[in-house]
């Protein structure tokens, strides 16, 4: 740990600060809880042949996301912390060590967070939380961010209860209470962390490095992005190394290729530099949060598309296994329709055109193989990143023009 502890932990103005090591290295625990995430979806979502029946597809996708948004909850937190304080100070980087433990032992605890790992999942999640503002608390001394320090630690303390109760509780009561407290933490974050008799505090008053913040979220979408690589890799290394399985794999390797392509064409390649120019930075960072969060969504369900397609490229789908599929390059695509929108305050046609061609395509794929289904995903999504290289061949890059 560096200098600077006997003071608050402010990052200094100047030049850029990039993530540091330590950043990175909390990064990759994510490589890893991701993964957990695609295994578990196999189970909750029933992904077997002849397995989704009912409403087995609706719960098991609701619980598999709920565990997800508590990952983004923790990584997000974190790197707005990293974003206004800094990273080097000691304080600091025992927040992101904590951090990186907790998120490590979620990630462990994933498969079976509504059986028997429960506890495991809600204790580590409520320390991580917990910790974060109050190490905070302490280390800003008499500074004015301690005010919102002490609203957020009085927050994550009233919903670490709901977490902690709902480990002990059967599995539906349990998705209801940490569904519950997922909500009062997003909604006081987005209201500025409202306590009765402390008041609330408005997100573009806050001090963030804009440049330091967008590379963080560029950060997890490379995360989210490899772990759709890593999944695949997995399930075709396992093999038999068939023509058809090979085919899928194959897809799914240009499918990855060009979901990164559309990304950082072009809004990808300066978000930070909108995130700079904006009139309200910390506002630019929230909204990009979301839109973020909505991409990588769609990564994690185009990532276990990819391991159905290539364990059953030839099987009768399950209705399921065809909206995580489909479904994944739409999320990610109306998604990256609003990232676009953020940086340049307008959208391209092509992005919601080829979102609209899928979900029309939707009843029809019902009825096709899982290589085929995917084939169509990659060729739509072939479409948008041709059409991007067209609009930006023969021009001068295009600035960021941030509407907030």
């Amino acid at each position: 740990m560096t200098g600077g502890e006997g003071a608050a932990p402010l990052r200094r103005t100047g030049p850029a600060q990039r993530a540091t090591f330590l950043e990175l290295f909390f990064d990759l625990v994510y490589v890893f809880a991701l993964t957990r995430i695609s295994f578990r979806a196999f189970e909750d979502l029933a992904l077997e042949p002849g397995g989704t029946t009912g409403w087995s597809p609706v719960t098991g996708g609701v619980k598999t996301l709920l565990l997800l948004l508590a990952l983004w909850a923790v990584w997000q937190g974190t790197a707005w912390t990293t974003s206004r304080y800094d990273p080097h100070h000691g304080w600091l980087q025992f927040v992101v060590i904590t951090a990186l433990v907790g998120s490590m032992v979620m990630g462990v605890a994933i498969p079976r967070a509504f059986t028997s790992t429960g506890l495991a999942f809600a204790v580590a999640y409520v320390v991580t939380q917990v910790s974060r503002p109050g190490l905070l608390l302490l280390a800003l001394g008499s500074h004015e961010y301690r005010r919102l320090k002490l609203r957020m630690l009085i927050t994550f303390g009233a919903t670490g209860v709901l977490w902690l109760t709902g480990a002990f509780l059967s599995p539906t009561p349990r998705g209801l209470l940490w569904a519950l407290a997922l909500v009062v933490e997003y909604l006081a974050a987005r209201f500025g962390w409202p306590v009765p008799g402390l008041g609330r505090s408005r997100a573009s008053r806050w001090d963030v490095a804009g440049e330091h913040l967008a590379e963080r979220y560029q950060q997890f979408f490379l995360v989210a992005l490899g772990e759709t690589i890593l999944v695949g890799g997995l399930a075709y290394s396992t093999g038999p190394f068939d023509p058809a399985r090979t085919g899928a794999f194959a897809v799914a390797l240009v499918t990855s290729v060009l979901l990164w392509r559309i990304y950082v064409q072009r809004a990808g390649q300066v978000l930070a530099e909108a995130v700079v120019r904006s009139r309200h930075p910390s506002d630019t960072g929230r909204s990009a949060a979301d839109t973020h969060l909505a991409m990588v969504v769609g990564l994690v369900g185009t990532a276990i598309g990819y391991e159905l397609t290539i364990e059953h490229p030839l099987t009768s789908p399950e209705a399921a296994w065809v909206v995580l599929v489909v479904g994944g390059p739409v999320l990610f695509l109306l998604a990256r329709a609003r990232f676009e929108y953020e940086v340049f305050g307008r959208v391209s046609p092509s992005r919601w055109l080829a979102a609209v061609l899928l979900v029309v395509l939707f009843p029809l794929l019902l009825h096709v193989v899982p290589l085929l289904s995917a084939t169509v995903a990659a060729l739509v999504l072939g479409g948008v990143a041709a059409a991007d290289a067209r609009r930006a061949r023969g021009h001068p890059p295009e600035p960021p023009a941030p509407p907030l």
